[in-house]
């Protein structure tokens, strides 16, 4: 779907609105996501992106307080537990969130990338849910 016919919120060129919805420099995702929304009845590249890039930073979100919880949780472990191997444990937990992070963030790059191009790229699981509350 490559339809650039008008323009998007705050006056931007669709691919641009579209771009904008995943820069997460100084809320600048949050700001263009909601402004596409709330004026952008007609547009599907934009309104597409805005809901996937909210949709994705939703998942960051609660990815960060789950990893939160478990790093705490295991920290409580190998505190009572005085077994010194268990360290390993908050290890893994921090390597996890690391890893997770950067397909976040890989996602994010690929998504803003597409989204300048004038592309509808769906992320997994988001991608699908975006198209649908988009229309």
């Amino acid at each position: 779907l490559n339809n650039n016919l008008g323009k998007s919120a705050f006056g931007l060129d669709q691919n641009v609105a579209a771009g904008l919805a995943y820069v997460p420099v100084l809320f600048c995702h949050l700001i263009v996501s909601i402004g596409v929304l709330a004026t952008d009845k007609t547009n599907k590249l934009p309104r597409f992106h805005a809901v996937q890039s909210l949709l994705h930073t939703a998942v960051m979100f609660v990815a960060a307080i789950i990893f939160v919880i478990a790093f705490i949780v295991v920290m409580a472990i190998v505190a009572v537990s005085q077994v010194p191997a268990l360290v390993f444990l908050i290890f893994l937990v921090y390597i996890g969130f690391l890893l997770f992070a950067l397909v976040w963030v890989i996602g994010l790059v690929i998504a803003c990338i597409k989204g300048l191009q004038g592309q509808i790229f769906k992320l997994p699981i988001s991608g699908n849910m975006a198209d649908k509350w988009s229309d």
